[in-house]
């Protein structure tokens, strides 16, 4: 896999699309008695997936055209030695964890995320690394300090021994700098057709009946950043507004929504409509659709999103999880795929 990126000598090459591009992957891996694979893994390029690993499959697999293109068999049975390799790290990590926790029965998880950023104009970069036990932080790298650290005293010990070892450090260190960022541009070249594409979104107000909240979705976007805000009269509204996560369309687009709670004397009282802007590009929409009469039903767009989720979930849990922690980690490992072997025992 690491051979691979000595093809493509990419550290000269700007790409045409100027913004900051990421790699990422995900491991959830799970103990219990639930009807979900022990471990799912997920490789996302610029948010989208590009390749799919669990342990019921034992394979890992390609997402898109353009890795199916550009890399064969031997990239993918690399990637399936080191993912089967990652299952049984993470088993014992909840192992360990469930000691640690003082627990020994129920339905468990043990996250990984992690990977880098990438600025194609100012050339900046920045990486990531955190591990999560039962959708709690665990450990993660503080990169500025470059030590771990967890927030638990049930993580100190595995902190302790992971600084100590000065060569795991180093290692890190050199995917996070150098492995991965090579990674990210080489997929990045080969997903240059696709990646660049850019596909505004549909929006949509909906609400159930007259007395509802009112949500904006929008959906069938590439790429990912959207910004939603909420108008008032002219102005901008953020009271009693609920910002959605960031979801995957199957087709590779995203959708997102914004919920806003207002009586229905007040919204009948005031000109509300919702503002999206991707791509420099606005969409406002003022007229709800509703369950009753000849709009769309409301129920048809839950499904969807419903369904979405569904999707997320067998395609790695992590993802959702981690759009919702990303904002708060800034802290890797290293093949190809980064993973780091240790556990923390």
């Amino acid at each position: 896999m690491r051979s691979a990126v000595g093809l493509l000598l990419l550290l000269g090459i700007h790409l045409v699309y100027a913004r900051t591009h990421s790699l990422q992957y995900f491991y959830t891996a799970v103990s219990g008695d639930i009807n979900f694979p022990a471990l799912t893994a997920v490789g996302l390029v610029d948010d989208g997936q590009f390749m799919y690993f669990d342990s019921n499959i034992t394979k890992a697999i390609p997402k898109t055209e353009w890795i199916k293109q550009y890399e064969g068999s031997d990239y993918w049975e690399e990637e399936t030695n080191i993912l089967i390799r990652k299952h049984q790290v993470l088993k014992n990590n909840i192992m360990v964890a469930q000691t640690r926790f003082n627990q020994s029965t129920g339905v468990h998880t043990y996250q990984q995320m992690y990977g880098c950023e990438w600025d194609d104009e100012t050339e900046a970069t920045n990486g990531f690394l955190q591990e999560g036990y039962d959708g709690e932080d665990f450990l993660s790298l503080d990169l500025k300090n470059f030590r771990w650290i967890s927030p638990v005293p049930q993580g100190f010990i595995t902190t302790e021994r992971w600084n100590k070892d000065k060569a795991l450090l180093e290692h890190d260190k050199h995917y996070l700098n150098t492995v991965c960022i090579e990674s990210l541009k080489k997929y990045l070249q080969y997903g240059k057709s696709s990646l660049e594409k850019t596909v505004s979104p549909r929006v949509s107000l909906l609400q159930k009946d007259s007395s509802s909240s009112v949500t904006c979705h929008a959906t069938g976007f590439y790429p990912s950043g959207v910004t939603i805000t909420w108008m008032k009269n002219g102005e901008e509204h953020h009271e009693d507004v609920e910002l959605g996560e960031l979801l995957p369309n199957e087709d590779g687009t995203f959708q997102k929504t914004s919920t806003l709670t207002v009586t229905p004397d007040e919204w009948k009282n005031n000109k509300f409509s919702c503002l999206v802007e991707h791509k420099g590009i606005n969409k406002e929409e003022s007229e709800i659709r509703t369950n009753y009469g000849n709009s769309l039903p409301i129920g048809i767009i839950v499904g969807v999103v419903v369904a979405v989720v569904l999707l997320v979930g067998m395609a790695g849990i992590g993802y959702k999880i981690y759009q919702k922690k990303k904002k708060d980690f800034k802290p890797v490992s290293g093949s190809d795929d980064g993973s780091n072997s240790s556990a923390p025992a």
